[in-house]
């Protein structure tokens, strides 16, 4: 939940930040901002966690770890096409589409209790996920709908 922090808080800035230099409350600009903030964080730890979110891929996937700096890097991508206005729309319909993706990857790794931090086997499994990550999946999917496509 602490990223769901990162990316209110980036709304928050985003939105005093354009009431100051823009002169009025630029809301659309701003949840943009604050998704592709929680985007960049997310993106990052792709390249610093990687064994833990490999051992998330289910395992008839091959080529694991490229496929995490893959989807670190799409991260990082959609985080900047948000904020692209000819683009955003379109970005927000993948990023959608690649939340739900990224929710098959959490309902694998709670199955197998997989701690993402230390790459190990004792992470809190089931009970996470629909307590905390599926309620998070559709705060990420309603936030990108709203600001990227319904307000867009």
């Amino acid at each position: 939940m602490k990223l769901l922090l990162i990316m209110f808080t980036g709304f928050a800035l985003s939105l005093v930040g354009t009431r100051i230099f823009q002169g009025e409350w630029n809301v659309l600009f701003s949840g943009n901002f604050g998704m592709a903030v929680f985007l960049f964080f997310t993106g990052a730890a792709h390249f610093r966690y990687q064994k833990g979110m490999a051992m998330m891929i289910p395992d008839f996937i091959p080529a694991k770890i490229f496929l995490v700096y893959i989807t670190g890097l799409i991260e990082i991508a959609a985080g900047i096409g948000l904020l692209i206005l000819s683009v955003r729309e379109l970005t927000a319909i993948l990023l959608i589409v690649f939340f739900v993706l990224v929710f098959i990857a959490n309902i694998n790794s709670s199955g197998k209790r997989v701690n993402l931090f230390k790459a190990d086997y004792t992470g809190p499994g089931m009970n996470y996920l629909y307590r905390k990550r599926l309620p998070m999946q559709l705060i990420l999917i309603a936030w990108t709908w709203y600001f990227g496509i319904y307000l867009h």
